[in-house]
């Protein structure tokens, strides 16, 4: 399939333009971020068109997509269904688009709530969700800039904004998020004032 067909077949799928834009934007910062750090543009330009496929579902249907292919949702996820789509939408990305690729099925499972583990290509599409132009939360820009001179440093920075910008909505962040900020050496103590992103 040519990225041209791709991108039609996910705009289709969508079918909101306001999100379709998005995944653009992330598809095209993603691909500026891999070239910059030695990796596949190619590859980060296909997670960042594929990366939102299930994130207008309703929070009904992603339980019971999930529950149809016996995915286990774990608490955090039953309460909070609206991360399920980064997880459905790897199952996705390979059912309707033939993704066999582990990286990039790995960089769209992890987009939402990170991971203690993360590969450069898991770390360029979480941080190309965040800090894409289209984006209006304060630290948007700096974050962006970071990126593109150091990756590690602009996904601990990520972590850190969306951490706390989900206290801030007085919530704790996933486990999964809490993980991947010690496994990066995030001090979770120091978020608890900065606002940033929605999933």
């Amino acid at each position: 399939m040519t990225f041209a067909r791709l991108c039609a077949r996910v705009r289709e799928h969508i079918g909101q333009e306001h999100r379709y834009e998005h995944c653009v934007r992330v598809a095209r910062f993603a691909e500026q971020l891999a070239f910059r750090h030695g990796e596949s543009p190619a590859r980060a330009r296909i997670a960042g068109m594929l990366h939102d496929l299930a994130r207008l579902y309703s929070a009904d249907r992603l339980l019971k997509e999930c529950e149809a292919r016996k995915m286990p949702v774990d608490f955090y996820e039953g309460a909070h269904p609206i991360v399920l789509h980064a997880r459905l939408g790897e199952r996705l990305a390979s059912e309707m688009f033939g993704i066999d690729d582990p990286a990039v099925l790995s960089a769209i499972r992890k987009h939402t709530l990170a991971d203690a583990q993360m590969s450069a290509l898991d770390c360029i599409l979480y941080v190309a969700d965040a800090a894409e132009p289209g984006r209006s939360f304060p630290q948007r820009a700096a974050l962006a800039s970071l990126a593109m001179r150091d990756l590690t440093e602009a996904t601990r920075a990520t972590l850190a904004v969306t951490a706390g910008h989900v206290r801030a909505q007085g919530f704790e962040p996933a486990p999964k998020t809490l993980a991947a900020m010690r496994a990066l050496g995030v001090d979770a103590s120091a978020v608890e004032e900065l606002s940033g992103r929605s999933a």
